[in-house]
């Protein structure tokens, strides 16, 4: 299993984009996105800071969607 990489909120939104999301709303600092798949409504918040923690990335975001990391470095 490759590296996690140190990527920013941009490189990200861009990702899942490419995957079917849509921004839906921003509160501060911190953007909410929503894809339907199946008739079921998924969402995520992404914060949008110039580098997102390893740990926000892996377990708050990609084990949501979800996405492995050789898939994200892929769409990048």
């Amino acid at each position: 299993m490759p590296k996690l990489p140190q990527i920013s909120a941009n490189q990200l939104l861009r990702v899942l984009f490419k995957i079917g999301f849509k921004t839906v709303s921003q509160k501060g600092s911190h953007i909410k996105l929503q894809r339907t798949i199946n008739k079921r409504v998924q969402t995520i918040i992404v914060p949008n800071h110039k580098s997102i923690r390893k740990g926000t990335l892996k377990n708050g975001i990609l084990n949501q969607i979800p996405l492995s990391v050789e898939e994200l470095l892929a769409l990048l």
